[in-house]
């Protein structure tokens, strides 16, 4: 049984593998409160995504779906071709996920955090060192290594998170908010290391900053209300108000005339 499991999973990943990330009628229920309504995308290989919304739209709940840190009420979310309810591990071990408050052990040093995730993670000893050097490098936390983490600051803090998600070298990187709380110099170099990513990965970045998708995204997805109401690229976003994607951010939330959320556009 396990291996015919196994087998199907990997027929499944193989026919799917230009799409990595793909959420199908993602519903989300609290009690009386629809947190997310039939929501489907997919992020193809290669692609920096932009998950727009405002605060409460629903871009963290949708994300942790996707994650698999929560159940969908119904719908399905994959990544990598594998379902994330029925294919957790297989999932997991293509995707990378940065958190809004990443999972840091503030009693560790960056690089006891590394060796403990890469031990988690299975990776041998030979291989953890390569991917640990790596990493430092390309997160530049090189400097704050042997320091406690509780004493970094706020855009280091969220390096060594980023470090961590990309240690086992995942397929997609799932980012909640990266660059929320910090200054503008920390700003530019996380937005530095998320373009710096995007050449060799799938990226789905949850904002509800606009120049963010000015400085990262090929592509916005937005999200209103719970459901999605726009899909496209930066440029035809910025068309859907007076070339700004200030104005197409009112537009779509309706806040400039407090009407309810527009249907999603083709």
């Amino acid at each position: 049984m396990a291996g015919g499991e196994q087998i199907t999973a990997e027929s499944q990943r193989l026919t799917m593998t230009e799409t990595m990330i793909q959420a199908a009628n993602l519903t989300k229920v609290y009690g009386t409160f629809t947190a997310l309504n039939d929501v489907s995308f997919s992020v193809p290989q290669g692609q920096v995504a932009a998950f727009l919304g405002p605060n409460g739209a629903g871009k963290t709940t949708t994300m942790k779906i996707l994650t698999g840190f929560l159940a969908a009420t119904s719908g399905t979310a994959r990544i990598a071709g594998f379902d994330v309810a029925t294919g957790r591990l297989a999932a997991a071990a293509r995707l990378g996920y940065l958190p809004e408050n990443g999972p840091l052990y503030h009693d560790m040093t960056p690089l006891s955090l590394l060796r403990f995730f890469g031990e988690v993670r299975g990776m041998s000893p030979e291989r953890l060192r390569e991917r640990i050097d790596a990493v430092v490098h390309l997160c530049n936390i090189q400097d704050v290594l042997g320091k406690s983490i509780s004493k970094l600051s706020k855009g280091y803090r969220q390096r060594v998170g980023m470090a961590q998600a990309i240690l086992h070298e995942p397929d997609v990187l799932i980012m909640d908010e990266p660059t929320s709380g910090l200054d503008p110099n920390q700003i530019r170099d996380v937005r530095r290391l998320i373009r710096e990513l995007g050449k060799s990965r799938t990226i789905l970045l949850s904002t509800h900053i606009l120049q963010e998708v000015q400085a990262v995204a090929d592509r916005v997805i937005f999200i209103h209300a719970g459901s999605i109401v726009f899909d496209g690229t930066p440029k035809e976003l910025e068309s859907r108000g007076d070339g700004s994607l200030d104005a197409a951010f009112h537009a779509l939330t309706g806040v400039l005339e407090g009407a309810p959320a527009p249907e999603v556009q083709p």
